[in-house]
């Protein structure tokens, strides 16, 4: 149990639990954006089509049997979903990586400190260099 306690502490762990919580949601508003937003007007610039609808029928409804149907419109609208998706992480990706090589170029940019010298080590240099002369 203490391991457990001392894993799901981890700050790792926590950062990814909430990444994982974000995505989830993330992923619901990128799939409304595609199947309530994108795909009318592109359904009607394409003749009055409506993708989550597009099938292709392998067997008809026969009594208590159901359809047996390819969902095509359904696949395009789950494809444009993960293209979405996937240019938004590619754009978010590409800003962290600029701003830590940014923050990696000023760290070696910047001027390394000057150490201040206590009270006996400015005395003990001014003894060595009178000491050399």
């Amino acid at each position: 149990m203490k391991e457990f306690k001392k894993f799901i502490s981890r700050g790792n762990v926590l950062d990814m639990a909430v990444g994982l919580i974000l995505a989830t949601y993330f992923g619901a508003i990128v799939k409304s954006l595609v199947n309530d937003v994108i795909m009318p007007p592109v359904g009607i610039l394409l003749g009055g089509v409506d993708f989550s609808s597009l099938k292709l029928i392998i067997q008809e409804a026969r009594g208590e049997t159901a359809e047996v149907a390819i969902q095509y419109g359904v696949f395009i609208n789950t494809v444009i979903t993960f293209l979405i998706v996937s240019f938004a992480i590619f754009i978010v990706i590409k800003g962290i990586n600029k701003a830590q090589e940014r923050l990696k170029k000023e760290e070696e940019e910047a001027p390394a400190p000057t150490p201040t010298l206590s009270k006996e080590e400015v005395l003990l240099t001014e003894i060595r260099d009178l000491l050399k002369k």
